[in-house]
């Protein structure tokens, strides 16, 4: 297996993480800042990724911008946020070609790093605020986002069921904010927000592609002098374990043909157990693939759905199912959907049904491999949870698990939330 391991080194308070590598025929640059889930923030942090996308200092205006990605070989940039566990992230990305396979050798790296950084901590301003216009012009394009989560059955339904299992907790929020708060939100109150965000939230940069680590970090020094001051804040996981008392039901009413049936469980295992690895592959058996009880039961045998998948997430504990049913089919769907997480407590669960899943889940993991974002992804999973788990470690772990280390895992889970959206 070709060597995924990040060099990491830090300037003040920022982590550059660098991964040196000659697979890539680009370099990629990936800026995580994490700040706490809170509804208080939850708006403004979900704004700013839009607003610094819209131009910097020396490229104030977002025809400058893009002329500027124009001048750095047709660079791309992203930005976006999300939140992981009770972390709300917000993501940067520049990906620009590599200089080594250009023609006439020009300096993308220094250019791109140059720029990248710009985006991050020089934005375009105007008086002691972002530019009015700006700001304006992206809380309409986020009031439209969250407005048009109810378009969305699917990913609506999956922010209603974790709404109502995590009432009370950070992780209820939606990650795109409240419209609540829009209206009220100013210019220049962004701004201070995102100058204490810069000063005060853990902020971590990759880069992955044909470079070394002393020639990124040399550039990025002199970049970073002014931002990188002060002590980094290390990341805390919120505790994964919490009792179920009793198993709730909820029913949404809404314009639908086909209704939305998703399941939230407690897995009460946290990342940094040794027993995440099972956990990983008891999801797998679940319903990670389709060969996965929940597939081959609820959709292929009783023609109950139309899909019927499992996903973890794993900073918060939590595993959910999601399925999309005939209205008429609610009770019956849940009744077998709680016979497959019973068979998986009752060790119900035959040897092929394993290696199947051992043997996907090694193939997804050696694919990351070939896609630069995915390696930065898991390597910042390790970098929240505090604890790293290389793509190595995770693949012999997930060789070594045994069907009775999935029964263990199996018998922590707890159904907690049962959300269905209908007509």
């Amino acid at each position: 297996m070709a060597n995924n391991h990040f060099e990491t080194v830090s300037i003040g308070n920022i982590q550059v993480h660098v991964l040196p590598s000659t697979k890539f025929k680009t370099t990629t640059f990936v800026a995580y800042i994490g700040q706490e889930l809170k509804p208080e923030t939850v708006t403004k942090t979900a704004l700013l990724p839009a607003v610094l996308q819209r131009g910097t200092q020396s490229t104030p205006t977002t025809i400058e911008l893009k002329r500027k990605l124009d001048d750095l070989y047709g660079a791309i940039l992203f930005g976006d946020v999300s939140k992981r566990g009770e972390r709300h992230l917000m993501e940067f990305g520049l990906e620009i070609a590599n200089e080594r396979y250009l023609q006439d050798k020009p300096a993308l790296l220094e250019e791109g790093l140059s720029f990248f950084t710009e985006v991050l901590f020089a934005p375009a301003t105007e008086g002691n605020g972002f530019k009015a216009s700006y700001v304006e012009a992206e809380k309409k394009n986020l009031k439209q986002k969250i407005e048009s989560l109810q378009d969305d059955k699917i990913r609506y339904a999956a922010q209603r069921m974790v709404e109502e299992m995590c009432k009370g907790e950070p992780y209820a929020l939606f990650n795109h904010g409240r419209l609540a708060d829009l209206e009220q939100l100013g210019a220049t109150e962004l701004y201070t927000y995102y100058q204490d965000v810069i000063r005060t939230c853990p902020i971590d940069l990759y880069c992955v592609g044909n470079v070394s680590t002393e020639q990124v970090v040399e550039l990025l020094r002199d970049r970073l002098a002014s931002q990188a001051t002060g002590q980094r804040k290390t990341y805390t996981l919120a505790p994964v374990v919490r009792e179920v008392k009793e198993e709730k039901v909820v029913v949404d009413r809404l314009n639908v043909k086909q209704g939305k049936l998703n399941i939230g469980c407690r897995t009460q295992t946290e990342i940094t157990s040794n027993d995440y690895p099972a956990l990983v592959v008891y999801n797998g058996i679940l319903g990670g693939f389709p060969h996965s009880k929940l597939f081959r039961n609820v959709r292929e045998k009783a023609s109950l759905a139309y899909y019927c998948s499992s996903r973890l997430e794993s900073l918060k504990g939590l595993l959910m199912i999601q399925s999309g049913i005939e209205i008429g089919n609610f009770q019956r769907a849940v009744d077998i959907i709680k016979e497959q997480l019973e068979a998986m407590r009752q060790g119900r669960i035959d040897q092929q049904e394993l290696e199947q899943t051992k043997a996907t889940l090694t193939n997804a993991y050696k694919e990351q491999q070939d896609r630069s974002y995915e390696l930065i992804h898991f390597h910042h999973q390790s970098v929240l949870a505090g604890q790293e788990r290389t793509l190595e470690q995770m693949l012999q772990a997930i060789q070594r698990v045994s069907i009775e280390d999935v029964v263990r895992v199996a018998q922590k889970v707890q159904l907690d939330t049962i959300y269905f959206l209908r007509d």
